[in-house]
Order: structure tokens, then sequence, then C-alpha cells
């Protein structure tokens, strides 16, 4: 049986990578895949790699700063499919690197802007739908957070990145008590060093840097982990489906990490 059979799940950030990869394993699992993203191209390449036919995929452009944006998306899901039964937030800016001493701090406050306050434009904008949908098991929230924000990696610094994910597992806690009542749950899926098309530029970039073969970059960063491999966008994709589905009915307030045993808590 079908994780996400007759499931809606909403999707922000849609690119090249974890997000086109989790909208995929949404309809590969059954369900509907509502595709969110600035950059309309991507959105339409996505969905049509995804759903050749279109029958189980809608998209719309949209930036998560805007409310306005926001409840279209929303609106869309539940116009075309009827309701939503779970939103999955991976849009976010991580591409602001540095530390305190360096940081400038209107850059910090747009980063906040997005990864925490819009992922919370964005719940608000889907609770009417979660409400109306989530059939037996209730509706689902996922976050996407980060390994980073509970412990820095030494290799690249970005601590307003980290910040904010970092605030946004925490209010995920807040979220998933008033959300409760609802029987909408709400937890995160912290990375790690994910496999995808970002890791990939940095493995290529450092070994071009150093002139060193990109095995050898690859190897210091899965030296690391339990198992030795890096987990991938599809290994992220996988976990946030079991958690938008009914089989984590009972789970909810929870962070789990996916990061090959690099971290355990």
């Amino acid at each position: 049986m079908s994780l996400l059979a007759g499931k809606t799940v909403v999707v922000s950030g849609v690119g090249a990578g974890l997000g086109h990869q989790v909208a995929a394993a949404v309809v590969r699992d059954g369900g509907n895949a509502v595709l969110g993203a600035r950059t309309e191209a991507n959105l339409a390449k996505s969905a049509a790699e995804i759903d050749p036919d279109g029958a189980h995929t809608a998209y719309r452009a949209t930036d998560i700063t805007d409310e306005g944006q926001c409840a279209a998306l929303a609106g869309l899901a539940s116009e075309r499919f009827g309701g939503i039964d779970a939103v999955v937030h991976v849009a976010a800016w991580d591409s602001c690197f540095g530390g305190l001493e360096d940081a400038d701090f209107a850059t910090w406050q747009s980063v906040l802007d997005v990864n925490l306050l819009g992922s919370l434009r964005m719940t608000r904008a889907c609770l009417p739908g979660l409400k109306a949908g989530g059939g037996g098991g209730g509706g689902s929230v996922v976050f996407i957070g980060t390994q980073s924000a509970v412990a820095a990696p030494s290799q690249v610094r970005q601590a307003a990145y980290a910040a904010s994910k970092g605030a946004l597992t925490s209010a995920m806690y807040s979220l998933a008590r008033e959300l409760g009542p609802y029987r909408i749950r709400v937890n995160t899926v912290l990375p790690g060093w994910m496999w995808g098309p970002p890791v990939r530029a940095y493995v290529q970039f450092t070994a071009q840097t150093e002139g060193v073969p990109e095995g050898e970059v690859l190897a210091r960063l899965t030296e690391r982990m339990a198992l030795p491999e890096l987990a991938s966008d599809g290994d992220v994709a996988d976990a946030v489906v079991f958690l938008a589905s009914d089989r984590a009915r009972a789970i909810t307030g929870q962070s789990l990490l996916v990061n090959a045993g690099e971290l355990m808590r």
C-alpha cells in the first residue's frame, strides 16, 4: 500500500535538489504534490519530470516571504485536489556564510524572514486545508532543518542559517502543542551532509581549489559517518514521506537526524 495514497502534499522550495526529490517521492508513493518556488521555470521542469501527464502535480511561483503568495499556493492545493494533508518546508536561504565577527545583521534578518517566518507563513496559509484534509491519520507539517543547528560543522561556517533553522525547530515544539488538537502533527527532519547538487558543487570546488581528487574531499566527509557514505537527497525525502504519512500518526514534536550516523543523539 502506498504511504501517501490519495493524499495531497504542498512542497515549498522545489528546485533541482531536495525539493524535487521530496515532490518526486510524494508522487511515487501515491500522493499529489503541489509545488512552490520562486522560479516558475524550475517548477515546470520538475513537475514534467515527476508527473508527465500532470494528473498528480500542480505548481505556482511562490515567494514564502509574501503572505498573499503563500495563500495562493495553499488555495491551489485545495482547488485542485480538495484539501491539504501535509506541507513540507524545503524553501530556505542557505547561501549566507560567515559567523559573528563578519556578520551583516541586515542579511541575517533576511535569512530569518525566509527560513523562520517564511515557513510559519506557509504553515498558517495551509492550516484551513490541513484542517479540512488530513484523513484518518490527521495532517502533517514537516520542516527541513539542519544538523548544523545542533552541532556546527568545522568545514563551513553558516551561523545565520544554523540560527534560523534552530529557531524553526524551537517553534516546532509550540506548534506541535497548538495544532495537536486538530490532529495536525509537526516534526522536523535534520539532514547533515546530504549528497545532492549543493554538496556535489562543494566537493568539486574544494577539489579544484586544493588540486586534489574529488574522492579525497568526499572521504573527509564520509570518514565521520557511522555508515560509510553520505545520506542523499532521496534518503532525506524518504524520511519526509514517512513523517507526512499516516504511519507516523503518533509522532509529533520530534527532530529526526538523517545523517548516516555522523551525529547521534
